[in-house]
């Protein structure tokens, strides 16, 4: 006697052929989109998309007194009357003219210096001891008044390094600028680093007396503002061995492509002299 197979069990063999056969071609289809090790990742240019700004007029206001504060410095260096953000960038720049980068550090801390009545340091210190309130009080003030200078940013809220022995405390004090408007326009990490960096670390930590830490991020031209955490010596700063932009600088073009680029040598400008007397 013959036993036929019921309906449903050949409708179940035909449902598994299918499942399986479907199962295969995800298998292949992921293997398709899966990343290839082997293709090395090309790193995006943070200068191919330049950023527009529309300033408005307290942005105005602000970009002509500071440009105006920084002449005052610099003999023969002129103020339009109504200067743009480039020409800020271009006032600045003329301070690395004829100084090395020490002496840039100290003409920026003369401007910011020119910029408050002679007792505001010791007001402020008063005010803001360095406590979790200050910094975070002040990472405020930061993301609210520095638009016009380092463009769009935001308070975060983060682990922050607040003692000598590296104690840590989360507290909402660091201000993550997106993409800097001044390293953008300056396209220098020796810019970066002499008049915007170390001087503004140097006003808040020794004049005001609340550390704050920056750490520029030449991959992509953000930053971190970190209030409250004192920033390292220069030396061990990984600023300090930061190297030129390769496409934007004119010194990276002339050195070549190289496996290692050497330092931006506007970061410290004697570093290059002190290397031959130590070998004589």
């Amino acid at each position: 006697m013959r036993v036929s197979a019921h309906p449903s069990c050949k409708t179940g063999g035909q449902f598994q052929r299918v499942a399986i056969g479907c199962q295969r071609r995800m298998v292949v289809l992921r293997a398709a989109e899966a990343p290839n090790a082997a293709v090395p990742q090309v790193k995006k240019d943070p200068f191919a998309e330049k950023t527009v700004y529309n300033d408005n007029f307290l942005d105005k206001l602000f970009i002509k007194l500071y440009s105006k504060k920084m002449a005052d410095q610099l003999p023969g260096v002129t103020v339009p009357d109504k200067p743009t953000y480039d020409d800020f960038v271009r006032i600045s720049s003329e301070i690395m003219k004829g100084r090395n980068s020490v002496e840039q550090r100290v003409v920026v801390r003369e401007v910011l210096m020119s910029l408050l009545p002679a007792e505001a340091p010791p007001v402020f210190r008063k005010l803001f001891p360095p406590t979790q309130f200050s910094a975070e009080f002040n990472a405020l003030i930061a993301s609210l008044g520095f638009y016009w200078l380092v463009g769009e940013s935001e308070v975060k809220e983060e682990d922050v390094v607040v003692g000598p022995n590296g104690e840590v405390r989360r507290q909402r004090s660091v201000v993550q600028i997106k993409k800097c408007r001044y390293l953008e326009a300056s396209g220098c990490v020796g810019m970066c680093v002499n008049m915007c960096k170390i001087p503004t670390q140097t006003f808040f930590t020794d004049e005001f007396g609340l550390p704050l830490t920056m750490n520029p991020n030449f991959e992509d031209l953000s930053c971190s503002m970190i209030f409250g955490q004192t920033p390292p010596p220069m030396t061990a700063d990984p600023a300090y061995t930061q190297p030129c932009f390769a496409v934007q600088c004119a010194i990276a073009a002339a050195g070549g492509s190289t496996a290692a680029p050497p330092p931006c040598p506007k970061v410290d400008t004697e570093r290059g002299k002190a290397a031959p007397a130590e070998s004589a």
